[in-house]
């Protein structure tokens, strides 16, 4: 292929850490390691270099999951997770990671558009050489990251590895190239979700295009949940959209196994990590911390959540501090969607201000003196009525006690899903109308051959520092 030549330029090349495990003569062989994959060992005294031996063996357990390809030894090491619950995989296995090569000088770097996790990824608009395809790459540098951190990544790759389902974002390829960790995954040209909100419908959309982003993201939390998983961070931010309509979930770093030794366990108790801006989404039981623990209906609250924020524009309870929010949830407090079923008539003669947008779980602020252009009142942007399905189906998703919830799979058959008739991918461009999708990465003009100058500018308006892919 001529494609595969342009990998083969000079530059930054693609390793692995190929630094062994400790034994107790590591003393005596501490000066052997100098050079090891061309890691020259600092001057340290003998307690720094035991925690820095130390963070490089984590690193190299990255590596040791078979997260990067295939492994040197032949054939990819099972997990208790793989072994346990690989019968009840619904979709196909299939190696998504296998279609990119894992060599750094396979891709054009663009230009950065975001960055994230604490400050120690960059995110890159990339060129993957072979085929010209644009991907997302995060470079995230391990040398900088805690023992935590890198076991956090390690989670997130190893389940990454694990799933294969069309509504998960796939992992087009996972490497180390000096000392960095890259993940690529295809660039999502309709940005998230929450993308889409923020900068074009900011008073919610319409309710069929909310029935097909939630069905996709349904589709994934019911492969998830039957993998024996609790996802704990569905969002709008973490639902994307690729250019052909097709939707994906991720924000796979903050998912938990339910499996114990090969068994399921009921329920588990741990506290996501790094979860103070997933707070609004979490469901009581979760939030309250107590023996009774959680199970994967904590993220069907989330869903219903997240319908709320697609069909109000604005996340119920982000105007609140974290101890009300947590009050107004173990006491039942339910937000809805805001249209003339919830919104007393009254209220509707008003237009509400979009900087003043309310909770979605009291009363509507609204603003008397609003009009439009002509001099006349503008409409109350929630002058509109949703199906009393989508209201029945919030309301389960959203009820207090997690048994009452329906599973993901129950869900897929509510009657909100019957009014849809094609496919995602065919519908869903449609319904996003006007919003175009970035794919005009080619210069409009001579002196920017590589398309930068108006791709930045439709960059800006996405959020990739949430998408967490």
């Amino acid at each position: 292929m001529a494609g595969l030549d342009n990998c083969n330029t000079a530059g930054t090349t693609s390793r692995p850490l190929t630094l062994k495990r400790p034994d107790t003569r590591w003393k005596k062989r501490s000066l052997m390691l100098d050079g090891v994959a061309g890691i020259v060992l600092p001057n340290l005294d003998s307690m720094s270099f035991l925690r820095w031996v130390s963070e490089k063996f984590i690193a190299e357990g990255l590596r040791d999951l078979d997260l990067f390809g295939e492994h040197p030894g032949g054939a990819a090491r099972k997990t208790t997770n793989e072994e346990a619950l690989e019968s009840v995989a619904a979709s196909p296995r299939r190696d998504a990671m296998s279609t990119f090569l894992p060599e750094s000088n396979c891709y054009d770097l663009l230009t950065i558009i975001g960055h994230g996790f604490e400050d120690l990824m960059t995110v890159n608009l990339g060129r993957y050489k072979p085929t010209g395809e644009y991907v997302t790459v995060r470079r995230i540098n391990l040398e900088s990251c805690s023992n935590d951190m890198v076991t956090y990544l390690q989670s997130e790759l190893h389940v990454s590895k694990l799933f294969h389902h069309p509504n998960i974002v796939p992992y087009k390829a996972t490497f180390i190239a000096d000392n960095e960790l890259w993940v690529v995954t295809s660039f999502m040209a309709y940005g998230s979700a929450k993308d889409l909100i923020s900068t074009h419908f900011v008073d919610g959309m319409s309710e069929l295009a909310i029935a097909y982003i939630l069905q996709g993201v349904l589709k994934a939390l019911d492969y998830v949940h039957h993998m024996g998983y609790v996802h704990r961070s569905v969002k709008a931010s973490h639902i994307l959209i690729s250019v052909d309509g097709k939707v994906y979930l991720s924000g796979l770093r903050s998912i938990l196994s339910m499996i114990n030794h090969g068994q399921r366990v009921r329920v588990v108790h741990d506290f996501p990590k790094y979860s103070v801006k997933v707070l609004p989404w979490l469901s009581p039981e979760v939030l309250q911390q107590n023996l009774q623990g959680y199970d994967a209906k904590s993220d069907i609250y989330s869903v219903g959540i997240v319908a709320c924020e697609l069909a109000n524009g604005h996340v119920p309870f982000m105007d609140m501090p974290a101890t009300q929010m947590l009050l107004e949830k173990l006491n039942g407090t339910v937000p809805c969607l805001l249209d003339t079923t919830t919104i007393p008539a009254e209220e509707l003669t008003m237009k509400t201000s979009r900087s003043g947008a309310d909770s979605g779980i009291g009363e509507v602020t609204a603003a008397s003196n609003s009009r439009a252009a002509n001099g006349e009142p503008s409409q109350h942007p929630y002058n509109r009525t949703f199906s009393s399905h989508f209201h029945n189906f919030v309301e389960q998703c959203l009820q207090r006690t997690p048994d009452m919830r329906p599973s993901a799979s129950a869900l897929l058959n509510h009657s909100f899903f019957k009014q849809l008739k094609r496919r995602p991918s065919e519908a869903l461009p449609e319904l996003l109308r006007p919003v175009s999708p970035i794919t005009n990465f080619e210069a409009a003009r001579a002196q920017d051959p590589r398309g930068i100058f108006g791709l930045v500018t439709g960059l800006e308006q996405l959020e990739v520092d949430d998408w967490e892919f």
